[in-house]
């Protein structure tokens, strides 16, 4: 149930004609091709269609005046989805794919006084919800090594780039791969040995969204923030703690439906001096849970 109060300020001196003022809800889910997956101009042409999780309106207040000074017109109004998916999806914000709900408020005048209008969006979150056995059971550490042998194949695409990269060995590890979006993301990383003078070590935080239509899919992953773990070279052996803080409306629990998904990644990304790159990918589930817990 969405609570709250709508105020109207008027001059002292006179009363203030209306024909109506009205409230609209609104709640939608915006989807948009990216031009890098199916052209530019497809990309405009085809765009798909928005889905609806909320459309209601209430009267306020009849053709009338409203009084000199302050007004106040109270609201109850319910946020369910009565249609297809009978659900509401968290607010979130991204570059292919956004969830909004807003609030408009229309103060309908004659054709000699211009209508009046506000818009104003609020968030839709769930409640945490209580961990569960599964939920403790993933909440655990995993480790990971960087070295020349572990890289993929698709960074160094023969044996004879791999033979000729810098030796190194980096350990570490993400203490939990699914986790909450109040709570940060944390872990460790060791530089045990290497031949190159290591640059900066950054952990990026990815988008994977997916926008689905009749031709196909649309899928693009994108940055969302990257914070530096370390600048300039590291001394063997030391422990370097990880800690990003997920950022609010930017993130979301992951969300995978029949007509969109919302995933998110990570990217641990070591530069060294001489410009070269190595990175580790870490597929990770947000969820809305309750307080912290160690596991």
């Amino acid at each position: 149930m969405l609570l709250g109060c709508v105020q109207f300020q008027c001059p002292q001196e006179t009363e203030t004609k209306h024909e109506g003022i009205f409230l609209t809800l609104e709640g939608v889910v915006n989807l948009q091709l990216s031009s890098k997956t199916v052209g530019v101009f497809d990309a405009f042409y085809n765009s798909v269609k928005p889905i609806n999780l909320l459309q209601s309106s209430l009267e306020l207040a009849a053709p009338g005046k409203l009084s000199p000074g302050r007004s106040e017109f109270h609201f109850e109004l319910p946020l369910v989805c009565r249609k297809e998916p009978k659900m509401l999806y968290e607010t979130y914000h991204g570059v292919f794919i956004s969830i909004n709900y807003q609030l408009r408020c229309d103060v309908k005048r004659n054709f000699l006084g211009k209508s009046l209008q506000k818009i104003q969006q609020f968030c839709v979150q769930y409640k945490p919800k209580e961990l569960s056995e599964s939920d403790i059971e993933a909440r655990k550490a995993v480790p990971f090594s960087l070295s020349p042998d572990s890289l993929q194949k698709n960074v160094a695409s023969t044996a004879k780039e791999r033979l000729s990269m810098p030796r190194f060995l980096i350990t570490g590890s993400i203490d939990r791969l699914e986790s909450c979006v109040t709570e940060p993301l944390t872990g460790h990383i060791i530089v045990q040995h290497t031949e190159a003078a290591i640059k900066s070590i950054d952990l990026q935080l990815v988008r994977v969204e997916t926008c689905g239509c009749d031709e196909g899919y649309s899928k693009d992953a994108t940055e969302i923030q990257t914070i530096q773990i370390s600048d300039g070279n590291i001394m063997p052996k030391l422990e370097l703690p990880i800690y990003m803080v997920l950022p609010r409306l930017f993130t979301c629990p992951t969300l995978i439906t029949k007509n969109f998904k919302i995933e998110f990644e990570l990217n641990l990304i070591v530069v060294f001096k001489e410009d070269y790159t190595v990175s580790e990918n870490f597929k990770i589930t947000l969820k809305r849970l309750t307080s912290n817990i160690n596991c």
